[in-house]
Order: C-alpha cells, then sequence, then structure tokens
C-alpha cells in the first residue's frame, strides 16, 4: 500500500530542493528518496531533499541530502527556505529562528510583507580559512585558491573569467582531488567585479552544478575579504541570482542575506 507524502519545490537563487515536513509525513529512507525525486525527468527534478522536523535544541531541525543520495552538513539557501516554509505553513509566528544543522545551531532573522517571508538573512556563524593559495594539479590542469570552512568545506579558485571554465570536467576533478579525500569538497570559480561584487560559479559536492549555493557564496566572500580584493559586505552574483554576504571580522559573524521562493507544492507516493 503507498503512502501519499506532501512536499514543497522551493528555490533560494536558484538552488532548488524538494522540501517535506517529516514530523508530518515520516520518511524512512531519505537517501534513496533524494536521489529518486531529484532526476530531473524520472522525478521531481531538485539538488536535493531537505527533511523539516521539530528540534530538541533549537526551533527547528534540517536534513539535507545531495542529489547523489549523500547527507550534507549545511545549506544556506535551504535554510532560508526553511525560514518561509515555517513561517507561511503558520508553523510558527516567531520572525528570529534558530535551526539545527549538522554544523551547528543557526540563526534566521525573517523579513515579513503582509504575511508574506520576502527575504531572510541567516548568521552562518564563525567562518575558517584552513588554507591559503593551495595549489592542486589535476588531470584538468592545475588550480590555486582558498580553503575555507563555513560549516562544510569549499574550494575558492579566482578567476578572471568565470564563464570560461568548464566545470562539468574541472568540478569533479577538484571535488574528488586527493587533498580532500575522504569527505569532498564543493568547488567555486570567483571573479572579482568591483570592492563590493563577486561573480561565482559552483560544483555542488553531491549535486553537480548548481545555480547557487548559499555557503559557496559565503565562502567565496571570504576568501576575496581575506585576499583584500573586496570589502566587507560583498553581493555575489550566481547563475541563479544573488545573496549579500557580509563577514564583521570583529566578532567574525557571517550574514548571508537573500531570498527563499516557493515554487509550487504536490503530493509524490512512496
Amino acid at each position: 500500500m503507498k503512502r501519499l507524502i506532501s512536499f514543497t519545490k522551493m528555490h533560494g537563487a536558484g538552488n532548488d530542493y524538494i522540501y517535506v515536513d517529516t514530523d508530518a509525513f515520516p520518511l524512512s529512507n531519505p537517501a534513496q528518496l533524494a536521489t529518486q525525486w531529484s532526476a530531473p525527468h524520472t522525478g521531481i527534478g531538485a539538488d536535493g531533499l531537505v527533511l523539516i522536523s521539530r528540534s530538541t535544541v533549537a526551533d527547528f531541525r534540517m536534513r539535507i541530502f545531495n542529489a547523489d543520495g549523500s547527507e550534507a552538513l549545511m545549506c544556506g539557501n535551504a535554510s532560508r527556505c526553511i525560514g518561509k516554509y515555517v513561517y507561511e505553513n503558520q508553523l510558527t509566528r516567531n520572525t528570529t529562528l534558530t535551526l539545527e544543522t549538522l554544523s551547528g545551531i543557526k540563526e534566521l532573522q525573517l523579513a515579513i510583507q503582509d504575511d508574506i517571508v520576502t527575504e531572510v538573512t541567516v548568521d552562518m556563524g564563525a567562518p575558517a580559512i584552513k588554507q591559503e593559495a593551495l595549489t592542486l594539479r589535476t588531470n584538468q590542469g592545475t588550480f590555486t585558491g582558498t580553503v575555507v570552512s563555513v560549516g562544510n568545506p569549499h574550494f575558492v579558485i579566482p578567476t578572471y573569467d568565470v564563464d570560461s571554465v568548464y566545470l562539468p570536467q574541472v568540478g569533479p576533478a577538484l571535488e574528488y582531488h586527493p587533498f580532500f579525500s575522504p569527505g569532498r569538497t564543493n568547488v567555486e570559480f570567483a571573479q572579482v567585479l568591483n570592492s563590493t561584487e563577486v561573480s561565482m560559479r559552483v560544483w555542488e559536492r553531491g549535486s553537480g552544478i548548481t545555480m547557487a549555493c548559499g555557503t559557496g557564496a559565503c565562502a567565496t566572500a571570504v576568501a576575496c575579504i581575506a585576499a583584500g580584493m573586496t570589502q566587507q559586505t560583498v553581493r555575489v552574483h550566481m547563475d541563479g541570482g544573488a545573496l549579500t554576504i557580509h563577514w564583521d571580522k570583529t566578532t567574525n559573524r557571517l550574514l548571508m542575506t537573500g531570498d527563499a521562493v516557493r515554487v509550487y507544492e504536490g503530493l509524490i507516493a512512496i
């Protein structure tokens, strides 16, 4: 006997996930379902599956499964979408929320207009620059970048032209580079446009090319600010949209602000 599962398709700057309230619709095999449902032609089509539930240590809990079934530590775009989901579905009336993730508890600030969440700011915590000017050799060439952790690992590579990078080949070569073994890494190519704007393209660990990556935008901003290429507030432009990242070096807190968009709702049988 099959069950019908209610889901919501949402995106933040084009980074799209399938969201399920697992308090209402428990899922015993989320990794398998993430792979099935994320498929663009035979499933719903998404970058992965996000599970929402109540938390014993925060207001809500988030679990993220990439399109390949692997579980992610953190997703900035998904965090913002959860803020919109829980408020507009009346699971809370608070505009300041805490969210439990595998990389710690994050705080969300919701901007409300006519009872609709128009924008969400996520306190991403303290970033950590693990290594600067790291040079790696791959079968796709040699790349020099900055290793940054914002709750999950990133390798940020400066470039003069992000559009010239052939991500389908370069992305996997760096994601699976032995330096990042066994956990792998997310990969960002960043082009500084001016002191407050950066253009970025991303290869996400476990998902491949995506329209945007919230943690990737944060890591990119941190790498550029640390190198003196930009100011402490940076607008990061990605294929799916832009996010505003502010790194307060005094407190070492990283704030990410951007949209959250509800695309549609549906039912799927399992």
